[in-house]
């Protein structure tokens, strides 16, 4: 019995979560009439996702075509020696605390970690990449990828793309 409420709370949770990344927006009333529970029961499994670290924060996607802040993002691929014992995690750990970091990532091929990071101008960086990321211990090399477009970011279409009329040849 108690397995079978443990699998209905979670599959409440999984679709109470999968609303809020929809939309963050959401009311626990509206969330209640699309899953046909209390809104009580939306109110404490939020709270309780929230209180176990399961929901960790709510952001806005936004448009940075539309948005004035002017900032350069980019990705950067990082390759490192990874340190007996701790493998990944130290070297990980000293990179994701920097405030220019804005995601970092353990992956596979031909690099180990990407990097996001964002900046002022190109320049901000350029000197975040030469100065901080590449002079730490561990690091062998990096490759920067500078972001110049944005179409889809977390699952949302930014901006709408234009068709392109063809005009007619004549002869």
């Amino acid at each position: 019995m108690a397995e079978k409420k443990k699998n209905t709370q979670r599959s409440l949770d999984e679709q109470i979560l999968e609303l809020l990344e929809q939309n963050a927006r959401l009311a626990d009333e509206r969330i209640a009439d699309l899953l046909g529970v209390a809104p009580s029961e939306i109110h404490a499994a939020i709270k309780r996702m929230e209180d176990e670290k399961v929901i960790l924060g709510y952001r806005a996607v936004t448009d940075p075509a539309k948005t004035s802040d002017g900032k350069v993002t980019c990705m950067i691929e990082v390759r490192v020696t990874p340190q007996r014992g701790v493998g990944f995690d130290k070297i990980a750990e000293r990179i994701y605390r920097f405030p220019e970091v804005r995601s970092l990532y353990l992956v596979s091929g031909a690099y180990d970690l990407l990097v996001v990071v964002e900046g002022h101008s190109i320049q901000d960086v350029s000197y975040f990449v030469f100065e901080k990321l590449a002079t730490l211990e561990h690091i062998q090399s990096t490759s920067t990828h500078f972001m110049l477009k944005k179409y889809k970011d977390n699952g949302i279409i930014l901006g709408q793309i234009e068709k392109v009329e063809r005009l007619p040849v004549t002869p």
